[in-house]
C-alpha cells in the first residue's frame, strides 16, 4: 500500500507566546490560516522550530485539538511526538495520533545515543503505537545521534513507517538511504539549503523553517522540481540561499522568530534557554530581508 504522506512544502511551524510566556492561541490559528491562504502544503506542529522541549504534555495535546479544529481538513497536519525516552514517545506518540492530525514526527532517542538495535527497537514501538504513519525525523546536529543506514534498512519496511524527514546535511549519508525510497517509504528534506539536492535523490518534499516566512516561494520551489522544470528551482535554491542560512546564524527557531517579528507576525519570543537574537546575527539577518523585502510571499 503506498504511502499517505504528501508532496510538498511543509511548515516546520513556530509556536507564538504571548508575553507571559504562554501559548498565544489566536496567533496560531492566524498562521495556520495564513499558511492554507499561501500554499503551504502542510504544517508540522510540536517540531524544533516549535519549541516542543518546553511545552508540556498538556501544552501539546491543547495545541493539537485546537489546530485540528481550526484547519478543519484544509491542511494537512503533523504531530511531532518523539522524546529521548522510549516510554514517553510512544505514550506521546499513541495520544497525538488520536488527535485528528495525519502523521507523526518522531526524532531520534536525543542525548542517550541509541545504538542500531536501540534505534530499531524505539521507532518499532513508536509505530506499533501509532493510529497513524510515522515519519523518523534525522538530525544529528541537534540529537548526538543518526539513524545508521543498517537501521533504515529494517524500518523502512514497518508498514507505519513511512517517511524519513532527512536533516543531517550529510549528502553521502542521504545517498546512501536513497536506496530505500519507494511508494511506500519516502523522503522530505529537512534542510532548507538542501531542497534541489534532496528532491534529486529522490524526496518528494521539506520540511521547512524557511516556509514560514516564504510559503508561496518553497511550495513552488518543490514543486517546480517535481514538475520537471529543475532549472527554475535550481535558481530559487540560490536566489535565497543567503536567507536561509541566515535564519540558521543563532540557534533554531531563535531567527525566524526574529524575523517573523521583524516582519510583523508577532510571534512573540522564545521560551528559555533560547534567549533574543545577539545584536549583529540580527543586524545581518534583517538586512537580507530588507533587501528582498518585496520577494517575500
Amino acid at each position: 500500500m503506498a504511502t499517505s504522506l504528501i508532496k510538498g512544502s511543509i511548515v516546520a511551524l513556530v509556536t507564538p507566546f504571548n508575553a507571559d510566556g504562554s501559548v498565544n492561541y489566536d496567533k496560531l490559528g492566524e498562521l495556520i490560516d495564513f499558511h492554507v491562504e499561501n500554499k503551504t502544503d502542510g504544517i508540522v506542529l510540536l517540531g524544533t522550530t516549535g519549541e516542543s522541549p518546553t511545552l508540556t504534555f498538556e501544552e501539546e495535546e491543547k495545541m493539537l485539538e485546537y489546530s485540528v479544529k481550526r484547519a478543519a481538513g484544509r491542511i494537512y497536519l503533523i504531530a511531532g511526538s518523539g522524546s529521548n525516552c522510549t516510554e514517553t514517545a510512544v505514550e506521546r506518540t499513541r495520544a497525538y495520533s488520536r488527535t485528528g492530525v495525519d502523521a507523526m514526527l518522531v526524532i531520534t532517542p536525543y542525548y542517550n545515543r541509541a545504538n542500531t538495535s536501540g534505534m530499531i527497537k524505539h521507532f518499532t514501538a513508536c509505530a506499533d503505537a501509532s493510529e497513524k504513519p510515522i515519519i523518523m525525523y534525522n538530525v544529528p546536529g541537534r540529537t548526538g545521534c543518526s539513524i545508521s543506514e543498517e537501521a533504515v534498512a529494517v524500518l523502512c519496511k514497518h508498514p507505519n513507517i513511512q517517511g524519513i524527514k532527512e536533516a543531517s546535511g550529510n549528502i553521502s549519508y542521504l545517498c546512501k538511504i536513497a536506496k530505500y525510497l519507494d511508494e511506500d517509504f519516502i523522503m522530505y528534506s529537512g534542510n532548507d539549503d538542501m531542497i534541489v539536492p534532496t528532491l534529486s535523490m529522490g524526496g518528494i518534499g521539506v520540511i521547512s523553517v524557511w516556509a514560514n516566512i516564504m510559503p508561496q516561494t518553497t511550495h513552488k520551489l518543490v514543486f517546480d522540481y517535481l514538475n520537471g522544470d529543475v532549472e527554475s528551482a535550481r535558481k530559487l535554491q540560490t536566489r535565497y540561499l543567503d536567507l536561509v542560512n541566515d535564519l540558521f546564524l543563532e540557534t533554531n527557531p531563535i531567527p525566524v522568530k526574529a524575523a517573523m517579528n521583524y516582519l510583523g507576525y508577532g510571534v512573540g519570543p522564545c521560551r528559555m534557554p533560547l534567549d533574543e537574537m545577539s545584536a549583529g546575527p540580527k543586524a545581518k539577518l534583517f538586512a537580507e530581508i530588507d533587501r528582498l523585502k518585496d520577494e517575500l510571499k
